[in-house]
């Protein structure tokens, strides 16, 4: 047996091929943003990509966190989630093999963000409602739905823009996310019942937690007014706990997906500003693009790089859109695929990592983006289908 660490990690010889290995790749990676941006261009963009990120984007998912947390917690102590488990298990349980509390965290992603969810999961009372194998599946979940009403109702408002309504279209997408987020979620299911084997069912309780007696639920000591301040601040303590996790995943893994992602700037020169990058992620895509038109029936070349865009921040696939939009290379077809890919996604490669170490899932990682690629895809090519047979 390997010794370990007091970490939980192993050791491995001093020097071994790694030692070598690794610093050649990682040359080589850097390799590919300077040899097009500069080395100062390409080191000013990665810190104030990073700067910019940490400003516009951690800030306000971490008040979206304290705001979700208090209400969630508010929701929990007094009840709200167990109604919803005894209401929405019947629904819940056959479509996505998870407790009916689980459609807590679909409404507070749907009107927010990914991370939502993670308040949520911070709550002991809502931890309950789960099993071992259930609980990190809440990350694909909660994704697939993330930013769901800002996706939807950005892309109706494009209605006038494309001169026709477009609610056919967002209604197939939001169709078509369903489909990915079952895909997704019943995928990741069957990786994390074989991780945790025979505690796969055991319930998911806090360390030093008790389990509930049938048909009761844990409160707070005191009155309702105590109970309800305790609460809100209880709940917006989880909410700045959560905000802070997940800083480094979101600095670090989506400054490199976004370098991936986007382009020169709008003078077409590397200046070292924020979002500047070498568009690798696009060119790739458009390698395969016989491939990807039958699936998803996109109107042009561009529209590949929406869904690309997607993996990274749906705020900036977003954007794409409405540029593709005022360039008249769009139809109401790669709308109802644009709302369906970027409302699964959602970013998640920018997230998921932080997510799912938030949820101290790390060995999962890989699992849960893997589901979840497969999740987006089948929620393109369904939300494709269905407009084509609503269409006919």
């Amino acid at each position: 047996m390997e010794p370990q660490d007091k970490e939980g990690g192993s050791f491995v010889k001093e020097l071994c091929p790694e030692t070598f290995i690794f610093p050649l790749c990682f040359a080589a990676f850097l390799a590919l943003f300077v040899s097009q941006m500069g080395l100062a261009n390409a080191i000013n963009t990665i810190m104030n990509t990073a700067y910019r990120l940490l400003i516009d984007t951690v800030l306000y998912i971490t008040a979206v966190c304290v705001m979700m947390g208090a209400v969630s917690s508010l929701l929990s102590e007094f009840g709200f989630v167990s109604l919803a488990n005894r209401l929405l298990q019947p629904l819940m349980k056959p479509v996505f093999n998870m407790p009916g509390a689980a459609a807590l965290g679909v409404v507070t992603t749907f009107l927010s963000d990914n991370p939502a969810i993670l308040t949520l999961t911070e709550d002991n009372r809502f931890r309950r409602y789960f099993r071992k194998y259930q609980f990190p599946a809440l990350t694909n979940l909660g994704t697939a739905f993330g930013m769901g009403l800002i996706v939807c109702t950005y892309m109706y408002s494009l209605s006038p823009s494309m001169g026709t309504s477009l609610g056919k279209a967002v209604a197939t997408g939001l169709a078509g996310a369903l489909i990915g987020s079952v895909v997704s979620t019943r995928l990741m299911l069957r990786f994390t019942r074989a991780y945790y084997g025979e505690h796969a069912d055991d319930h998911e309780l806090a360390e030093g937690e008790s389990p509930v007696p049938e048909n009761m639920r844990p409160i707070r000591n005191g009155g309702i007014g105590s109970r309800m301040m305790a609460a809100v601040l209880d709940g917006g303590k989880s909410g700045v706990k959560m905000g802070i996790s997940i800083i480094p995943g979101v600095l670090v893994i989506c400054t490199i997906v976004m370098m991936l992602i986007d382009g020169p700037s709008a003078s077409g020169e590397y200046t070292g500003a924020a979002y500047e990058g070498i568009r690798l992620l696009p060119l790739l895509a458009s390698k395969i693009d016989f491939i990807l038109k039958p699936l998803f029936g996109f109107a042009s070349h561009e529209a590949i790089g929406v869904p690309v865009t997607a993996l990274g921040a749906a705020g900036a696939a977003l954007s794409l859109t409405a540029s593709l939009v005022k360039q008249g290379l769009l139809l109401p077809n790669d709308i109802a695929v644009f709302t369906a890919m970027c409302m699964c996604w959602s970013g998640y490669l920018s997230t998921h990592a932080s997510m799912m170490d938030s949820l101290e899932c790390k060995p999962l990682i890989g699992k849960a983006i893997l589901s979840h690629t497969a999740g987006g895809l089948c929620a393109g090519i369904a939300a494709h289908w269905l407009f084509v047979l609503f269409s006919l």
